[in-house]
């Protein structure tokens, strides 16, 4: 690599859970952004750090276990690596260093190609606990790449491996010289031909690629014992260690679920507990600063438009990120402690008897966060059936942007502070919400496994992490970004959404907001009365009666109808909707979102329009409807066919409907 070039493109490549991923934070910092690989929807994570007057840009690959794909990551991964259009200057090779022997395959792949690279000892520290002697200088002798061991976690060798990434270097290693390519592959093959021609027949169609394929593959394993054989020192005998000690109890049959679900109890728990107090104090600074708004300026459209339109929606999103920021945590929490490893371990059995593959497991605990990603982790599934079936089930499972919509339903159910002993109620619903969404798309998987056909064997390999400590600094950094996306990507749907209803909400046809305002002068009609009879005739009024008959049987009003249509952009708009209706045409009551709802009163009956059948069949309804054309979208990429994402839409809202009916009617 030349010590010239200002600008330098690095790689981040290895299998996964070797900490790739606490590598790219500790050498770029806050300084990330997300973006998608060419032509796939594969999430592309880089980011820049500064080193010696050089800037660095750093991009973390997919976790692959072979330049051989058998997944969409793996393949992703790999064509990243011969892309002559984004040329990659270094190839940072990162491995476990107390499990290296697992984790050379990749490596020594990756050397073959003939690129710069450097190999990275990861996890220094638990080769150490465990006793092995790694003779560093040995293995960069028979790779001929450098090496240099760090543990990511604390930062231990970062400094080092900057340093080292300036001598990267291309490999004239023994592993493929002339005269055995000349054994192995036809005249004038390379190793690299042999991986091109591999992507190209993904599906190992190819018999001639996969005699060579299994040819190379044992040739590399005679090389990399030998590489073990002279490189590390392994001790006579180890005690227990304390990773094999834990797991006796959290992968135990029945202890194992008993933790699970104890869990996810606390962190509902916690979700509704500490989050009420921070999205109090919000509430009620929004509440102050739309009052001033609203006596600060000036009387008319602008005035209306900020304090109704837009912080009025604004404002009703913002006030959940106190729990939006809880839920990401304990996931961060989870994920770097090991844990959620062991929750997939665990849940494997039972995810095959519902038809499902182990690999679904993470796709779907991660759509707790949301559903697009996760649609788009069921690509490392190379079963069709059970990677067909995990991303039609996928979005049954509460997401991150259900929650506001939870938890203004249930704060109106609720309204004081119950509790059964020493427990939440609220936190009990959210958790009993959750535990609906899984048995539901366990329930689908089940049917749609009996409907589906396949010849294709599934199977699932995973590798269990070692317990660490959480890195509140890794932990704290996803909180953030994930915080930060859900705000800006969000915020912008809602802001947009927000102005377009306080227009429609604010006008109507012709002269009939004149009339009525002269009707109320002649006859003594109170503002407020006034401002639900100029929304019941807005434009936004007209659409909600268009729909009502459609929606009645479920106790849902014209109002709640519009919210629905608007929240299909995302769920969480929902609340956002409600909080611009609530405020049409009525800038001087700035009192909170749930005020208004618990107070609002049936105009012929005086009864509460939210009365906990509503509160109930609207729960249902969200619970189970897909209201979110993103996750469409996401799924007909990743299928190619719109018949999916038809089939998601149509089933999801016909069990959302007649669920809703069902209860509905039953309570009230």
């Amino acid at each position: 690599m030349s010590p010239q070039k200002n600008n330098v493109s690095v790689a981040l490549i290895g299998n996964p859970n070797v900490g790739k991923s606490t590598l790219f934070n500790a050498l770029t910092g806050l300084n990330q952004k997300t973006g998608n690989y060419a032509g796939v929807t594969v999430d592309k994570t880089y980011g820049l750090y500064e080193f010696k007057n050089q800037t660095f840009k750093v991009t973390d690959l997919p976790g692959t276990y072979s330049l051989y794909p058998k997944s969409i990551d793996e393949e992703v991964a790999c064509r990243a690596l011969l892309d002559t259009n984004e040329k990659i200057d270094v190839t940072v090779i990162v491995t476990d260093a107390s499990n290296l022997k697992r984790h050379l395959l990749l490596a020594t792949q990756v050397i073959d190609l003939k690129i710069p690279c450097v190999l990275v000892l990861n996890m220094i520290d638990e080769a150490d606990k465990n006793h092995l002697t790694i003779y560093q200088d040995e293995i960069e002798k028979l790779i001929d790449v450098p090496v240099v061991a760090i543990n990511s976690r604390n930062r231990k060798g970062i400094v080092e491996l900057k340093e080292t990434i300036l001598r990267a270097r291309i490999s004239h290693s023994v592993f493929y010289d002339f005269e055995k390519q000349k054994q192995l592959f036809p005249l004038g093959f390379t190793y690299r031909n042999l991986i091109e021609m591999r992507l190209k027949e993904r599906e190992e169609k190819n018999q001639l690629l996969k005699e060579y394929e299994l040819k190379d593959n044992i040739y590399k394993f005679s090389k990399i014992n030998y590489i073990i054989s002279k490189c590390i020192k392994h001790p006579k005998q180890l005690d227990k260690t304390l990773t094999q000690k834990l797991d006796a109890f959290f992968t135990h049959r029945l202890y194992g679920f008993a933790f699970f679900f104890l869990v996810l109890f606390v962190i509902f728990q916690f979700i509704f507990y500490v989050a009420e107090f921070p999205m109090t104090w919000i509430e009620g600074g929004f509440a102050e600063f739309m009052n001033w708004v609203a006596t600060a300026l000036p009387k008319g459209q602008v005035n209306d438009l900020m304090v109704n339109g837009i912080l009025a929606g604004v404002s009703g999103i913002i006030v959940f990120i106190p729990q939006i920021a809880l839920l990401f945590f304990f996931i961060a929490l989870l994920e770097d402690t090991g844990y959620m490893a062991r929750a997939s371990f665990i849940l494997d059995k039972v995810m095959r008897r519902f038809g499902l593959n182990g690999k679904s497991v993470i796709p779907m605990i991660s759509s707790v966060a949301c559903a697009v990603p996760s649609i788009m982790g069921a690509r490392t599934i190379t079963n069709w059936k059970d990677r067909t079936i995990t991303i039609l089930v996928t979005p049954f499972i509460s997401c991150s942007a259900r929650l506001p919509v939870y938890t203004l339903l249930i704060s109106i159910l609720f309204v004081d502070q119950q509790t059964f002993g020493v427990f939440n109620y609220q936190g009990l619903v959210l958790m009993g919400l959750y535990i609906l969404g899984f048995v539901t798309a366990l329930s689908a998987s089940f049917l749609l496994k009996y409907i589906l056909k396949t010849s294709e064997k599934s199977y699932f390999i995973m590798e269990l992490p070692v317990y660490r400590m959480p890195q509140l600094q890794n932990v704290f950094l996803l909180v953030f970004n994930k915080v930060k996306m859900f705000l800006f990507d969000a915020g912008k749907i809602i802001l947009a959404i927000s102005i377009v209803l306080w227009f429609l909400t604010s006008h109507a046809p012709g002269n009939r907001f004149n009339e009525l305002q002269a009707n109320a002068e002649v006859n003594h009609i109170s503002d407020v009365d006034l401002n639900a009879q100029k929304l019941e005739v807005s434009y936004a009024g007209i659409l909600g009666k268009k729909m009502e008959p459609v929606i009645a049987p479920l106790g849902f009003d014209w109002k709640i109808g519009i919210a629905l249509i608007t929240s299909f952009a995302a769920r969480e708009v929902f609340v956002g909707t409600m909080a611009t209706i609530y405020s049409a045409g009525d800038a001087e009551n700035t009192e909170t979102l749930r005020e208004k709802l618990v107070s609002e009163k049936n105009f012929e009956t005086q009864k509460p329009v939210y009365s906990n059948a509503v509160c109930w069949s609207l729960l249902i309804f969200y619970a189970f409807a897909m209201q979110c054309m993103s996750t469409l979208a996401t799924t007909y990429r990743e299928t190619k066919h719109w018949k999916w994402p038809a089939i998601q839409l149509i089933f999801m809202t016909g069990l959302a409907y007649l669920s809703s009916l069902v209860i509905f009617n039953s309570l009230n």
